[in-house]
């Protein structure tokens, strides 16, 4: 396998952007990620990864990617007669984007691939579209199953299964029961919790591209409005649209750029995708066998891990994440967000974007946005929430759900220009 080099990222601000289409926000992408590479076109890419959820809810729901760059071809900004493979994982779709344009330089097939994920979640005045978007991470061929799976393990959690007594979605309630279980079996609070969201929103209050740039107190987000116990809309991941892309190379196309654009390529040390099953509340999750996998491959462990972006579609997931990724023991990741180990500043900065619950969760770019972030932060231009410690990232972004699992899992390992 050939080194493997992100050349440039992109990400638009994330939020509801009505007045923004497909092709909008793709050229958006598309055009900061040229600029951030410094080229004037894409003549230089060989194949394309094109990551989207729900588009077909929109009316396009076959050759989506082929579709949103028919302009740019036509206008010279993207080359000709280039293949574009679409992709679809659920929240872990832009994550499956890398990996294929990941491969396609590690193979030796190509010298340049092109990852992109491009979201609308936000449908104004339709409700019912926006679900529709949703309910595609879950089996609505056997619903029968996972109703079963929830409500035994609603009743083991404490938290009985009611989709119907939600303020949220059925994400949510499963994420909720997660927590629970959690609460019950090692001791985690409700308080940790609403720390992990607290402290994200102080971090997505400097991000320029995030959804949210408020703070919320750690009293704000426990009494916040109840999506599922114990999840409040503070710790929950807000419906928004939003795009993000990377330019990955091989070594021998790195060398042919110019110093200035050279010196700010980052490494990829690994990238590993999982898949989910319904699995005891007990188990580990497919997280925790992609962390390990990701491990063995690249030769670190997760002391040598400076930053993290994590998949906190509720804030629980990042007390969840900490352990299964090995930064924690089981049952002691409430304990390490409550003193404050994962705050920019402390000794495992997590999330420094704002994470999904602060920088948004446009589904189908969500991974790369995570890439983008960890890119700024490795290159250290990432301004006012710059981490002191940047030279190994890791990014966990998980999509869909098949029981307590998710249906997909994605973890890539980054290294900073200069550090090997």
């Amino acid at each position: 396998m050939r080194n493997v080099y992100v050349l440039a990222t992109s990400c638009t601000a994330f939020g509801k952007r009505p007045g923004d289409s497909f092709k909008d926000l793709t050229r958006e992408a598309y055009l900061d990620v040229l600029g951030d590479a410094g080229w004037e076109n894409g003549d230089a890419i060989e194949q394309a990864w094109f990551g989207n959820c729900g588009m077909g809810t929109f009316g396009q729901r076959n050759i989506r990617g082929q579709v949103c760059f028919t302009p740019l071809v036509r206008q010279g900004l993207f080359p000709e007669r280039v293949p574009m493979i679409n992709v679809e994982g659920g929240c872990a779709t832009a994550s499956m984007a890398f990996h294929g344009a990941w491969k396609d330089v590690a193979s030796g097939d190509m010298e340049v691939s092109l990852a992109i994920g491009v979201e609308k979640t936000f449908v104004q005045g339709d409700a019912a579209a926006t679900m529709e978007i949703f309910e595609g991470g879950i089996d609505q061929l056997d619903a029968q199953e996972w109703h079963e799976y929830y409500r035994q393990r609603g009743i083991e959690a404490g938290k009985p299964f009611d989709p119907n007594a939600s303020g949220g979605t059925v994400f949510m309630d499963t994420y909720a029961m997660q927590a629970a279980w959690h609460m019950k079996r090692w001791g985690t609070t409700q308080e940790q919790i609403a720390i992990a969201a607290s402290k994200n929103h102080w971090h997505g209050s400097m991000n320029p591209k995030a959804q949210y740039r408020f703070e919320v107190s750690v009293e704000a987000a426990l009494t916040d409005r109840e999506v599922s116990y114990p999840i409040t809309r503070s710790m929950a991941a807000p419906i928004g649209d939003g795009a993000a892309a990377a330019i990955l190379v091989s070594e021998d196309a790195l060398m042919r750029q110019p110093e200035q654009i050279r010196k700010r390529a980052v490494k990829v040390r690994g990238s590993v995708l999982t898949g989910g099953k319904y699995r005891d509340p007990a188990e580990p999750s497919l997280s925790r066998v992609a962390a390990q996998k990701a491990y063995a491959k690249s030769g670190l462990t997760p002391g040598d891990i400076d930053l993290l972006e994590v998949h906190d579609a509720t804030s629980f997931c990042e007390i969840f994440q900490l352990e299964m990724l090995g930064f924690a023991e089981d049952g002691k990741g409430g304990p390490m967000v409550e003193r404050g180990a994962t705050r920019l500043g402390g000794a495992l900065p997590v999330n420094l974007s704002g994470g999904l619950v602060s920088k948004g969760h446009p589904v189908g770019a969500t991974g790369l946005s995570m890439i983008h972030e960890l890119t700024l932060q490795l290159r250290r231009e990432a301004a006012e929430r710059q981490t002191d410690k940047a030279r190994i990232a890791m990014a966990e972004n998980g999509g869909g759900v098949i029981g307590f699992d998710e249906a997909a899992c994605s973890v890539i390992l980054l290294e900073a220009p200069g550090a090997g």
